[in-house]
């Protein structure tokens, strides 16, 4: 069952679909609740993030899938969207999250630009989250930002320009560069003691494998799945992501009933 709906941060618009599996909440069932988010240029109707949706629902969760600042059906520019923006959209969506009554713990789980804010937001609010699933998460936007070459465009990274050219979409705002230099992912993934799957392809021409083994080395708690042969959209072995998703996800769900 699918609930299309809205919700307002700070004046911007987000675009929701709550997915959830075939069960009867009258008897007061509760599931684990999955927070699924795009990446950059993506939204939440893309082949992968549909699938993960479906592997979540099939493992016993209920989703939450999000167009976040500037993508997909929701609110703002694209042009002035920020790790920033983005950051408080998710912890707007998390709020939103916790108060309902019938999910029995919260996830997260992002895609690129939005696995690298996952961990952000892992970092942000490690109480809030049982587990989190960075995809190829776009790390290297932090680095190159703070070095002079990110999404793309190289600049002088102590003179950001008002506005940065992109070879194959709209420009963004020199306000992207300044956020993401702002940021420390490596802190924040510290901060968060719960599991971590990061999931990434060797041949990901996007986010080089480099940033998954580097992050991998700093979270507490962290299984990493390389998917060999496989690029940052998993146009090849999707069913291979897709497995070490729901793996992961009985693993967890076997631990809270343990606990």
């Amino acid at each position: 069952m699918t609930n299309e709906s809205y919700l307002y941060d700070d004046g911007i618009r987000l675009h929701l679909k709550l997915d959830t599996p075939e069960i009867d909440f009258d008897e007061e069932r509760k599931t684990p609740l999955m927070i699924l988010l795009h990446g950059l240029t993506g939204h939440m109707e893309e082949r992968h993030i549909v699938a993960l949706k479906d592997t979540c629902l099939s493992h016993g969760f209920s989703v939450l899938r999000a167009d976040l600042y500037g993508h997909g059906k929701s609110g703002g520019a694209f042009r002035d969207h920020t790790l920033f923006k983005w950051l408080s959209n998710i912890m707007c969506i998390t709020d939103f999250a916790k108060s309902f009554k019938w999910t029995d713990g919260l996830y997260l789980m992002g895609h690129s630009q939005g696995g690298y804010a996952t961990l952000l937001a892992a970092g942000m609010r490690p109480d809030a989250y049982r587990a989190v699933i960075p995809l190829s998460p776009a790390i290297s936007l932090e680095k190159g930002a703070k070095t002079g070459h990110a999404a793309g465009v190289c600049f002088d990274p102590d003179n950001v320009p008002d506005e940065l050219p992109r070879p194959v979409t709209s420009p963004l705002s020199g306000n992207y560069i300044r956020a993401l230099q702002m940021l420390d992912v490596e802190e924040a993934a510290r901060r968060y003691r719960g599991p971590v799957l990061i999931v990434h392809g060797d041949a990901d021409q996007t986010v080089p494998i480099q940033c998954a083994y580097d992050i991998a080395e700093v979270i507490k708690d962290c299984r990493l799945r390389i998917i060999p042969g496989d690029r940052h959209c998993y146009d090849y072995h999707l069913d291979q992501v897709l497995e070490a998703v729901g793996s992961f996800l009985d693993e967890m769900t076997q631990t809270g009933k343990r606990q």
